[in-house]
């Protein structure tokens, strides 16, 4: 069976997550979405209410081989102890490849023969990110068609006005 992790913040999840999420269960056997938990970072979602909204989009979307959990360690440990193969990352630009390109070899140093598997994003998602949407949110923009329908009544109140 072949694994993979999907690792993220997700504070909030968004289209342009589903849309790497769904290419990835194409792909691999079982995908975990490991919710990070960073103590450097003051999300606005909990990291049980991030679990929750992206269970509810792994529903919505179909998607019977995807699950989400918290992980607050290494995430070399947390895809050994799931008998993972590979992380899966969502590429927008040269930065993105830049930034992600440091992380696969530190994880690599942590655990020999794992692989990084980087789906590019799509062109109309490619300017997609959760600063993006808060962002939008906070002045109470339309954030219709960027995060997915069964979470943005969530998000919009949560972020309105932040």
């Amino acid at each position: 069976m072949k694994i993979a992790i999907y690792p993220g913040s997700f504070d909030p999840f968004t289209m342009g997550h589903l849309d790497i999420l769904s290419r990835a269960c194409s792909l691999f056997d079982r995908v975990y979405v490991a919710v990070l938990v960073n103590g450097e970072k003051q999300p606005h979602f909990t990291d049980s209410e991030r679990c929750a909204m992206i269970e509810a989009c792994i529903r919505y979307a179909g998607l019977t081989n995807a699950f989400a959990e918290k992980n607050s360690g290494l995430l070399a440990e947390y895809a050994k102890e799931k008998g993972a193969c590979a992380v899966v990352r969502g590429l927008r630009d040269a930065a993105d490849l830049a930034y992600e390109s440091r992380l696969d070899c530190a994880n690599r140093y942590l655990l020999p023969g794992y692989e990084t598997v980087c789906l590019m994003a799509r062109p109309q998602m490619n300017f997609l990110s959760a600063g993006i949407v808060r962002e939008i949110a906070a002045y109470g923009g339309d954030i219709s068609g960027l995060v997915p329908e069964p979470i943005k009544n969530i998000i919009a109140e949560r972020l309105k006005n932040t």
